[in-house]
């Protein structure tokens, strides 16, 4: 198969993540229609949300190791057609409980098909400008909110929230299954071996020494600690910036700015990373989106959100691939499905907790000034702990050859 055929790979991951991500945090969207249709909570909910991301985390680990096992075009498949089911059940929900459960785990287990077997098959298919490949994968996510949830706002004016979540139901199902259909394995000519401290015989190692590394080990906290930061004030910020007066179309607006900014983001720090590595440029997107979180207590003007969104959408946008990439220095092409899917395990984790708990600050002090300060100071945290990343092995190699 021609090595053009990556560029496919490239755009068909581009697309899975957008609709299906899109279709995830879309929920931000729906959260105000459904409370006012039905009374539910905020914090009832958004703990839909929470429950997405604690099974999208368990199930990235276990599609993650089903892609290393199978190949990543079954995986995705499945993924695709539980979306679509997903969506159209959690529409006909009539209960919270009902909601919670459709939403949260079938969702959850759906969306969880695709950031690590796509990450990993993007990597196989390249060895230079592997940065950039796998930012313009995860640029899906970018695209989303430019997209996905200004198509739901729309539906929901036109009709109601179960109409408009039905309908992207079945937009699921006809966007992702032909997308899934063109996912192929890694071309060979790209699999070359790779110096690494776990595969240096040639053989598949042993996860329990993976697991309890150093470099894994940082790289699945740093992780946590990054989405925990970022997950809640992403979900609210629709609601928050209403609150501060912005108009309902013009919130939308800001969360759409943010992707657009993601999208923008990922390419730059993909790029950066590929010239001057990733640990430094990982560290220094943490630190910004750091700072931008804690800015956002200061703002309350529609241009003073739009400033703000497109620092914080770059920064936290930008460093998310980057996980991905470290996953395949440290640890080689054979595993790096499962190792992303542990690391993704542990960073929806992290993204469980902000919806959830920016819910209870909101219906507790109906204000968010406790998120934001709580997640500025856990995204200095994933900093910090970005620091103690091990040398890559092609660093160490350069170390020990000599001048």
């Amino acid at each position: 198969m021609s090595i053009s055929y990556r560029w496919v790979i490239v755009g068909a991951g581009a697309l899975m993540t957008c609709v299906a991500l899109g279709a995830m945090f879309s929920l931000a969207i729906f959260q105000e229609p459904i409370a006012e249709e039905t009374g539910w909570s905020h914090a009832g909910i958004a703990t839909a949300m929470t429950l997405n991301f604690i099974v999208m985390g368990i199930g990235g680990f276990v599609w993650g190791a089903a892609s290393d096992r199978f190949g990543p075009r079954a995986v995705v498949l499945t993924g695709s057609a539980l979306l679509g089911l997903a969506l159209v059940v959690a529409s006909r929900a009539e209960t919270l409980l009902a909601f919670q459960l459709s939403y949260g785990i079938l969702v959850g287990v759906a969306a969880s098909t695709f950031f690590a077997p796509m990450m990993a098959a993007t990597m196989g298919w390249f060895k230079e400008n592997r940065g950039l490949a796998v930012s313009l994968v995860s640029a899906g996510m970018g695209v989303a909110p430019m997209t996905i949830s200004p198509f739901a706002r729309w539906l929901i004016s036109a009709s109601d929230w179960r109409t408009a979540m039905l309908i992207i139901g079945i937009g699921a199902w006809v966007l992702l299954i032909p997308a899934a259909l063109l996912v192929r394995r890694p071309a060979e000519e790209t699999e070359e071996p790779e110096a690494n401290a776990f595969t240096e015989d040639g053989r598949r190692p042993s996860l329990m020494s993976v697991f309890r590394s150093p470099q894994f080990l940082v790289l699945g906290f740093t992780f946590f600690a990054c989405c925990a930061a970022h997950s809640g004030p992403i979900f609210h910020m629709v609601n928050y910036a209403s609150i501060c007066g912005i108009a309902p179309m013009a919130a939308v607006s800001i969360y759409s700015v943010e992707g657009l900014a993601g999208l923008g983001g990922r390419i730059l720090y993909g790029t950066l990373a590929d010239r001057l590595g990733v640990k430094p440029v990982l560290v220094a997107g943490l630190t910004v989106q750091a700072a931008a979180l804690a800015t956002y207590l200061l703002v309350s003007e529609l241009s003073q959100f739009y400033a703000l969104a497109i620092i914080f959408g770059g920064a936290y946008g930008g460093v998310m691939p980057l996980y991905a990439v470290l996953a395949r220095e440290y640890f080689g092409p054979k595993i790096v499905g499962t190792v992303l899917g542990a690391a993704t395990m542990l960073s929806s984790i992290g993204m469980a907790f902000g919806p959830l708990i920016g819910g209870w600050i909101f219906d507790t002090y109906a204000n968010y000034s406790w998120l934001f300060i709580g997640s500025a100071l856990v995204g200095l945290g994933a900093a910090a702990i970005a620091l103690a990343f091990p040398p890559l092995p092609r660093e160490r190699e350069a170390v020990a050859q000599p001048g």
